[in-house]
């Protein structure tokens, strides 16, 4: 798999990159299993991780880290992610955004002490923060940067509004951002999110690509006649329907997060980039996604 430049400023990323959000902590286990699907990653060219400060209850960064610690594989053959803004409230009923110049210093120092390293390829803010001071958030961002704790900045399931008001504020550049984008989602298609993140000479992330799941194994009949047409053109491209909706991602200039623990769906993953969809090809699955 081939190193792409997420932006026009860096950093090299692989076409696909693998995320740990659906990961929990089930203690030594965990890091073995981290472990095996890192290596894996790393057999079939996927050198990028994404983190976050809150995934498995603060606990997967620090299962990472314990492999970078006792170097089960080198940090820098590594591009790692990890964000932050996702709080949990004290009676753990719900969550709330939280962009404020200290939980944005307090989470990167968690991050890199929970992932044993010295600094971030990318830290994000992993939503908007309604009531957020940007230039506070703005200014945050910069210091972390300027210190070396991270070399690029991004964000996560921001609006194009929220995108241009940051930037705004900020002198270096926001690199990418993760959106929700899979054949049973299109909005950030249509609501001009891709656009946006191109026309800042970057690439934007899709995660759940195969929509949670829904693609391969939804029961509904929209999915299901979409899973047919999937098949079909896949029989020209001897693929089969993950494959497929992968490809279709990367087509479109978007490199999907992979969230799977199952080998062979990582390796359907990776193959994806293999895949040179036809313009044809891919506005026939585009028309049959949304109508």
């Amino acid at each position: 798999m081939k190193r792409v430049s997420l932006s026009d400023s860096g950093p090299k990323v692989s076409e696909a990159i693998y995320g740990f959000w659906r990961w929990t902590d089930e203690g030594s286990e965990t890091t073995a299993k981290i472990e095996k699907t890192v290596n894996l990653c790393l057999e079939l060219g996927i050198n990028t991780f994404d983190h976050a400060d809150v995934y498995g209850n603060f606990a997967v960064e620090e299962h990472f880290g314990k492999l970078i610690q006792r170097k089960s594989f080198n940090r820098q053959d590594l591009v790692l992610f990890s964000k932050c803004g996702i709080r949990k409230s004290e009676n753990g009923h719900f969550n709330y955004f939280d962009t404020s110049r200290d939980h944005i210093v307090n989470s990167i120092d968690g991050s890199l002490k929970r992932l044993k390293t010295d600094y971030l390829d990318i830290f994000l803010l992993q939503q908007s923060d309604f009531l957020a001071d940007p230039e506070e958030t703005a200014g945050a961002l910069a210091e972390i940067v300027k210190s070396g704790k991270a070399r690029h900045i991004g964000v996560t399931n921001f609006s194009v509004f929220q995108h241009q008001l940051l930037a705004s504020y900020l002198r270096l550049p926001i690199v990418t951002n993760h959106i929700e984008l899979n054949l049973m989602n299109t909005s950030a298609i249509e609501d001009g999110r891709i656009d946006f993140i191109k026309q800042s000479y970057s690439k934007p992330l899709a995660w759940a690509p195969l929509a949670g799941g829904k693609i391969l194994n939804g029961t509904d009949e929209k999915i299901v006649l979409l899973r047919a047409k999937l098949e079909s053109i896949g029989k020209k491209y001897n693929a089969n329907i993950e494959q497929m909706a992968v490809a279709w991602l990367m087509k479109l200039g978007t490199l999907p997060i992979i969230g799977s623990m199952a080998e062979s769906r990582i390796r359907n993953a990776a193959s994806a980039s293999d895949i040179k969809l036809e313009r044809q090809d891919w506005y026939e699955i585009y028309q049959f996604a949304v109508r």
